[in-house]
């Protein structure tokens, strides 16, 4: 597939120049900076060196004392308290971090996921009758909840308050709860927009510790289940959640609960020094899949375990789930491609909606985006659950896709989510006509150039430039993820030295060793993952472009600098950001 190369906006010389001789670095690496917004020596050492005394008062969200308060209140009467969160990851670490943490002084804490199949995302109408029938009267919802006003309404009618902690947009009036924590409710000042559900449940714990006297290194083991949400979730790692994350890997190298433990070996990472992607690929999809195959109680229980036996049992039983699920997205993946193939008509619009009645829910976000690799549209996935359509939308950078689906509101039953994520449920009867809306609004409000893949290159390169001190800096760029993606550069005129070779068991890949025109008796090790249909070119011994990112390959306890090649083109138009 054709992908189009934009560089990012670059600083000045000045400016780059400047800060690279006030932090000793190479230019192009103060320019990373700058492209980050941080521009003086204190923002560098800020960015380098997170501090935990740096994160924000939780008592600047809005609602926060009144939660504090009625939870003091619940303590103090023996009420019954129910943890309520969404049953995916960040749901499942959000439930695992507010429970164990009022469990270790209170007992009347009980907590509840729903059921992804019966009851749907969020508050269910089944959650509430069962903190009735269990006389819970104060339910902390999490990851969940800031459109759920119906539900709250009925539970406050009968005797159950809600606490709702949130980092969801909410709708046009937030829910009658006794605390409503999300720092994206219009009337809320807190500093920080975008935490996670598990983020909003530590802002929790921090204040309850506050207003308690309860020493901050208490709280710091829990954020080995805060930087699991924030990696799975997909939230912007800058500001606090760059410091959560920073340090919630530090508990998760050093210190990982047992049910993460667990997960860590089965996932073959016990040697390994953890990084997000490590949790995005390998951690976070074993969580999820309790969730997705049968029921994520599993997954809070795997992340409460609190013994080495306990763990065990629950981290082989969602390993299995994952296993299951890999199965079966592969089967509906190919079958969702193979509809493509066979209904011209599908392959010429420019939106994917596919609906079949036999695909399984729990998947559906996963094909989504298995689509968008190969057919480069926003996609929505349905299937049939409980008597309506019901699925999972992905989106192409740069096109707001809960827009789309909120566009077509009118057809639907419910609808949640994000910019590039988001879920709906309609009547099966109206699936024709959204698929048809759907289309119609993506038609009016897309770019043409926003259906071809797109490669943020952050800087050009000169091969030369890369060693042990360029990328013992460039480590300390990490956690990477959103609002802070591992840099990509491009370098140009790159040539193999002719030891290049296809590799890979499906012989897709490519292992080579490059040289620079400029510099040719200087050999890159690089790998380049899905291309090996441009070796014949390479093999010519012809002057070629590459972006990539650079990373250490370890081989028999032997750590080297490789560049991972992203794509490869010959005489490449790489696109100013700006322009």
């Amino acid at each position: 597939m054709e992908k189009r190369w934009v560089l990012k906006t670059q600083g000045g010389k000045d400016q780059n120049e400047k800060l690279a001789e006030e932090l000793n670095i190479e230019p192009v690496l103060a320019n990373l900076l700058i492209q980050r917004g941080v521009k003086s020596f204190d923002e560098a050492k800020a960015f380098f060196r997170p501090e935990l005394d740096d994160l924000y008062d939780p008592f600047l969200m809005k609602d926060m004392d009144l939660a504090i308060d009625r939870i003091e209140k619940a303590i103090k009467g023996n009420e019954n308290i129910l943890i309520y969160g969404d049953y995916d990851v960040d749901g499942t670490t959000s439930v695992a971090l507010v429970y164990s943490f009022l469990k270790e002084f209170y007992d009347n804490v009980g907590f509840y996921v729903p059921d992804r199949y019966s009851e749907g995302y969020g508050i269910s109408l089944q959650g509430v009758q069962f903190a009735q029938d269990n006389e819970f009267t104060l339910v902390i919802a999490l990851d969940c909840g800031i459109k759920a006003n119906e539900k709250v309404d009925y539970a406050r009618r009968n005797g159950i308050d809600f606490i709702i902690c949130d980092h969801h947009f909410p709708g046009n009036e937030l829910p009658n709860a006794v605390a409503v924590l999300d720092a994206k409710r219009p009337d809320c000042e807190y500093p920080f927009k975008d935490l996670s559900g598990c983020g909003v449940g530590f802002k929790l714990i921090q204040a309850y510790a506050l207003t308690h006297e309860i020493p901050f290194e208490r709280i710091i083991p829990y954020l080995d289940l805060v930087v699991v949400s924030i990696a799975s979730d997909i939230v912007p790692i800058i500001d606090e959640n760059r410091i959560l994350a920073y340090f919630g890997l530090i508990e998760l190298n050093k210190n990982p609960r047992e049910g993460l433990k667990s997960i860590i070996n089965l996932a073959g990472l016990k040697e390994k020094n953890i990084t997000v992607d490590d949790i995005v690929f390998k951690i976070g999809p074993r969580i999820n899949a309790a969730g997705r195959m049968e029921s994520a109680n599993e997954a809070v229980e795997l992340l409460l375990a609190n013994n080495y036996r306990q763990a065990k049992v629950a981290a082989n039983s969602v390993n299995y789930f994952n296993d299951a699920r890999k199965n079966i997205d592969r089967t509906i993946t190919l079958e969702a491609l193979d509809m493509l193939v066979k209904e011209k008509e599908l392959g010429e619009k420019k939106s994917t909606v596919l609906y079949n009645y036999n695909w399984h829910k729990g998947v559906v976000g996963i094909v989504a985006s298995r689509l968008i690799e190969t057919h480069y549209r926003p996609t929505v996935i349905l299937t049939a659950s409980n008597g309506l359509a019901t699925g999972s939308a992905r989106s192409v950078v740069g096109f707001d896709v809960y827009q789309a689906i909120e566009a077509c509101s009118d057809l639907l039953e419910n609808f949640g989510g994000h910019m590039y994520a988001a879920g709906l449920t309609l009547q099966i009867d109206k699936v024709p006509e959204f698929i048809k809306r759907f289309e119609q609004y993506v038609q009016e409000n897309i770019d043409d150039q926003q259906l071809i893949p797109q490669v943020d290159i952050d800087a050009e390169l000169e091969l030369s430039k890369i060693g042990p001190k360029f990328y013992r800096i460039l480590k300390q760029f990490q956690p990477f993820g959103p609002e802070n993606m591992a840099p990509v550069f491009v370098t140009k005129n790159v040539a193999d030295n002719g030891e290049g070779r296809i590799v890979g068991v499906s012989r897709d890949h490519l292992k080579l060793s490059l040289i620079q025109e400029t510099d040719p008796f200087r050999n890159f090790p690089a790998i380049a993952f899905q291309q090996a249909k441009v070796f014949d070119f390479i093999q010519s011994g012809d002057f070629f472009d590459i972006c990539y990112a650079i990373e250490e390959n370890s081989f028999r306890g032997i750590s080297t600098l490789q560049l991972n090649i992203k794509d490869i083109k010959v005489n490449s138009e790489v696109e100013n950001q700006n322009s």
